[in-house]
């Protein structure tokens, strides 16, 4: 509907420009410029409601003329959209060597050199042409960078920001041409901050494809020993194994850090008093230990999953295989140290529960002595407060005092009492 609206659009333009053309008339040029500025206003304005893929498949349906023009009314800001949806024959007719703005994220390719990783900055489709890459690592990526990546070899890139949309059953995957999908969660720890970062790897033949929305330690970890350990990387999945064994490392690391604060913690826990304030931050502190520690145990299991699928591929070496395995077993023991800390963070989380209600329990003992210890006065005035003719004490000059010394002596016995029973401590 839009590419026949606009090839109308174009029809009448050439039109009435023909017709003005021919028609001896003063002022044929201003009446000119005023026909064809009416259409283009038209033209832009259909266009300012399409995306960049329609403009992109309208270009590709017109002749080079017709799309020169239609090109020209396309808004600046879009131009770079625009220009990732058309091919490469159409883009240099169209603009010449101009090449489209990739946008912010960073896009790296990773080359051996000697048995050492060598990195190359992509900038641009040129940056490509000169190296031959076993992994090609996208950080916040634009759609304009998957489209250049993707277009160049072949292949479709996921945004970083669907990757948690994914169903369990869609992180491991093959599609057409051997490519092997797999979606895995990789741990960011901060201070006071953790979470968990989705991250796409892609194999295809002998390159590795990794799209992430942030900058993750085990990463930079990664790309330090490759490029200062010959040998350290031989291929694409060997990249990617040392990625996962990487995490593991990582998680360990974080399992210590958190053992290590759990430690300071049971300190406080123990110690003699804790008023209910300190209780209330030692709680904090322990969610905070114990989220981490879940999410720890749940990446390790979907590392697990992610190790077992290439095992089951069977797309490792020998040396490999032997990798994968260590990298199984070492998930093996990380799981068992994250289930002792739950169990340690259970006991700590109901010690402070159990301090707390011990000193919500000496609250009430002294709300309980004091009512028991004005029970016997507040007989006494009850007595007094009587009213009966025959009662002697009324008529007593003493009587009041007697009755306010009376009171004052039944409040201090069972205070006397209590402290020596123990009972106000």
């Amino acid at each position: 509907m839009s590419l026949q609206t606009i090839n109308d659009l174009l029809k009448k333009h050439k039109l009435v420009e023909g017709m003005l053309n021919n028609q001896p008339m003063p002022r044929r040029k201003l009446i000119t410029a005023l026909v064809q500025k009416q259409h283009m206003v038209e033209l832009r304005s259909l266009l300012a409601r399409l995306s960049a893929i329609e403009i992109g498949q309208i270009l590709h349906a017109l002749d080079l003329e017709d799309a020169s023009l239609v090109w020209q009314q396309v808004e600046e800001s879009r131009q770079d959209d625009v220009l990732w949806e058309l091919s490469d024959t159409l883009r240099e007719a169209l603009v010449g060597d101009r090449e489209p703005h990739c946008g912010v994220g960073q896009m790296s390719a990773f080359e051996l050199l000697e048995g050492r990783l060598a990195k190359v900055a992509i900038t641009c489709r040129h940056d490509l042409y000169a190296i031959k890459p076993i992994w090609i690592d996208l950080l916040a990526p634009s759609k304009a960078q998957r489209l250049l990546i993707g277009q160049h070899y072949g292949l479709e890139l996921p945004d970083p920001l669907d990757l948690t949309d994914l169903e369990a059953s869609a992180r491991f995957y093959v599609e057409d041409q051997h490519e092997i999908h797999i979606h895995s969660d990789f741990l960011l720890d901060r201070e006071g901050k953790s979470r968990s970062v989705p991250v796409a790897f892609i194999l295809r033949g002998d390159m590795l494809f990794s799209v992430r929305s942030e900058e993750l330690p085990v990463f930079r970890l990664q790309r330090l020993r490759a490029r200062t350990q010959p040998g350290f990387v031989s291929d694409c999945k060997d990249m990617l194994l040392d990625l996962y064994g990487a995490e593991a490392e990582y998680s360990a690391d974080a399992l210590e850090n958190i053992y290590e604060q759990l430690e300071i913690v049971s300190k406080k826990v123990l110690s003699q008093d804790i008023s209910d304030e300190e209780a209330a931050d030692i709680l904090t502190d322990i969610a905070e230990e114990e989220d981490l520690n879940g999410r720890i145990r749940r990446n390790m299991l979907d590392t697990q999953r992610a190790v077992s699928f290439l095992i089951r591929r069977k797309l490792l070496n020998t040396t490999q295989l032997e990798d994968a395995q260590q990298i199984l077993r070492d998930i093996e023991s990380l799981n068992s140290h994250t289930a002792f800390l739950f169990d340690k963070i259970n006991f700590l989380m109901d010690a402070t529960v159990g301090f707390i209600n011990i000193n919500q329990n000496k609250v009430i003992k002294i709300f309980s002595v004091a009512s028991v210890a004005m029970l016997p006065p507040t007989l006494i005035a009850s007595i007094y407060g009587m009213n009966f003719e025959n009662m002697p004490e009324l008529q007593w000059m003493l009587g009041y005092p007697f009755a306010l010394g009376l009171m004052t002596v039944s409040v201090l016995l069972p205070f006397i009492f209590f402290k020596r029973k123990g009972w106000l401590r």
